[in-house]
């Protein structure tokens, strides 16, 4: 299926009209689940739906105007960008929404349990995230892949051509740098209410 995928981005690159319409039923169902494992973290009832989320990035797809996608992990690796955009204009409609209130803390990830899914600090990450691509674009990449498109390790390893003990060591010195980045008070973490 991998090999159909980049077939398919090719002749989508390739202006084939119909190549995007057979591309999505191959990748829905992975953005899909990752978008739900996003949704299942927030616990604010006003959040969008997985469904909504995937149909947004199929929509900014589609807004290319020249899909140039070398593989398959090119395109996953862009569709993270674009679902980490969504959630960041997400979160600033939160935040401006609730300025003031007490919205309950719901982590990105467990390993990254200091950033919170439609808070101020999801919009600070990404901020972080473009200082950090000018510094190194490559932990970066490791960071939407891991973060925001929901790979494993191994998955995001083997999208990058690297091994697994490289991503796990480049993704920790990642999150220790945009932890220093977002958070420069140690204490900051310890007095989060």
């Amino acid at each position: 299926m991998d090999g159909e995928i980049t077939v398919l981005l090719t002749k989508w690159k390739d202006g084939e009209p119909d190549a995007f319409d057979q591309l999505v039923p191959l990748v829905y169902p992975r953005l899909r689940e990752l978008a739900a494992s996003y949704i299942r973290r927030e616990r604010d009832p006003g959040v969008m739906q997985a469904t909504s989320l995937v149909h947004e990035l199929y929509l900014r797809l589609l807004g290319q105007k020249k899909a140039d996608w070398t593989d398959r992990a090119h395109f996953y690796t862009f569709s993270a960008k674009i679902m980490r955009m969504i959630l960041i204009d997400h979160a600033r409609g939160n935040h401006a929404q609730r300025r003031g209130g007490h919205a309950e803390h719901v982590p990105l990830s467990d390993d990254m349990a200091w950033v919170g899914i439609g808070s101020v600090e999801m919009i600070e990450l990404s901020r972080a995230l473009d200082e950090f691509a000018a510094i190194d674009p490559t932990k970066v990449q490791m960071v939407e892949l891991r973060y925001f498109l929901g790979c494993t390790a191994d998955e995001t390893a083997d999208l990058m051509h690297l091994s697994k003990a490289t991503i796990d060591r480049d993704l920790k010195y990642a999150r220790a740098w945009l932890f220093r980045r977002i958070q420069p008070d140690p204490a900051a973490i310890l007095t989060r209410p």
